[in-house]
């Protein structure tokens, strides 16, 4: 791999997302293929490709600088698990991490079964130990730990967080290469408009037809300008998102891509009550759904709406990228204790849809529509 034109790829992702100075102290990770695991060879590329990039990213910002440091480890099972004690210890230091121990806080944590008083707990902690704490960390592994007690204590303690879960190193030139101020201002202007909405109500040529409520929850941008303290996001970003009111979701999600691969036939998922209550079809991922929520239900939960903004975003196969495509939308599965919901699990899956039509319903009687057939009608 050459690696040359990813320098300024890198400056760009330090000094312009990030926001980084001199001196900071810098993680990135990455993780390896499990000996469980059975990628496809184009996988298997992507993801050997994305680990050396990351241990090369690492070495850029060691460089220009610094302090940086890398970590890899085996890919955990999945989206949403915690990461490894390792990973821990790189980003909050000894003395944070000797504290989680003696309070009997880091097991719960790293097996997502801490409560709310143990939360609390432990923030306080890192919150006390800042300093010791990363200023930048730049997630480049495979699974996602946006939604994990890992991510949401570094940002506590002030770390600006970067998560790239599926990353392929060449949307440093596609994707990465948006406009950024004008991303800004049409993820901005499209929060806004959601701000103080009910419900939202949702169709889509394939026959997807699904309602949320969502009163009470805050629509969030993420524009990719992670420069101030305690920031996350995405990269490469664009979206708005919320996180649906529990128990109040219903209607037909047809999935027609999974989070790296069309399917080969649509899988039907049924909701009811806020939850999934039935999967049909005959694509593989219909039996890894069904096997999913038969372990735990509560990643049946509708977990997150989103609202794709970034206009250089093309790429249906990558859900990293797919969920940011201008004028689509994607929902989630499971966990959404991170951005102002109440399930916590350690799973997080993101689905896609295409040319949706999607409108605001407010306590007042509005009717504000937000997208047309994929065309996005605010901002």
């Amino acid at each position: 791999m050459q690696y040359g034109s990813f320098n300024d790829a890198f400056a760009s992702l330090f000094e312009v997302n990030m926001g980084v100075k001199r001196g900071e102290r810098i993680v990135v990770f990455s993780d390896l293929i499990r000996d469980d695991e059975m990628p496809g060879p184009v996988e298997t590329e992507r993801r050997r490709k994305l680990f050396e990039v990351a241990g090369r990213a690492a070495d850029f910002a060691s460089d220009k600088y610094g302090n940086a440091t890398f970590v890899g480890f085996p890919a955990t099972s999945g989206s949403g698990v915690e990461p490894p004690a390792a990973l821990w210890l790189a980003v909050f230091g000894d003395r944070n991490m000797d504290r989680l121990k003696e309070k009997g806080l880091l097991e719960p944590l790293i097996s997502k079964t801490a409560g709310h008083a143990e939360l609390e707990a432990a923030t306080a902690i890192v919150v006390a130990g800042r300093n010791d704490v990363a200023d930048i960390v730049v997630a480049l592994a495979n699974n996602s730990t946006s939604h994990t007690r890992f991510r949401a204590l570094a940002n506590a303690a002030g770390c600006r967080f970067a998560s790239l879960p599926h990353f392929d190193p060449d949307m440093f030139f596609g994707s990465m290469q948006v406009d950024w101020d004008r991303l800004k201002l049409r993820t901005e202007l499209l929060a806004a408009a959601l701000q103080g909405a009910v419900e939202i109500r949702l169709s889509t040529p394939n026959g997807t037809r699904m309602t949320f409520g969502c009163s009470g929850r805050n629509a969030a941008g993420d524009d990719g300008m992670l420069s101030a303290p305690g920031s996350f996001g995405n990269l490469p970003a664009g979206e708005v998102y919320l996180a649906p009111v529990e128990g109040t979701s219903s209607g037909v999600m047809v999935l027609e891509y999974a989070p790296s691969r069309k399917l080969d036939a649509p899988v039907r998922v049924t909701v009811e009550g806020g939850i999934a209550v039935s999967v049909e079809g005959d694509d593989l991922l219909a039996g890894f759904l069904a096997d999913t929520f038969a372990a735990n239900p509560l990643t049946r939960n509708i977990a997150e709406l989103g609202i794709g903004t970034n206009d250089r975003a093309t790429r249906p196969d990558n859900i990293l990228e797919a969920e940011k495509i201008l004028g689509t939308i994607h929902i989630a599965l499971g966990d959404n204790s991170g951005f102002g919901g109440n399930v916590q699990v350690p799973y997080h899956e993101d689905y896609i849809f295409f040319r949706p039509t999607l409108t605001a319903l407010f306590a007042d009687g509005r009717e504000v529509p937000l997208l047309k057939d994929g065309g996005l009608l605010v901002g």
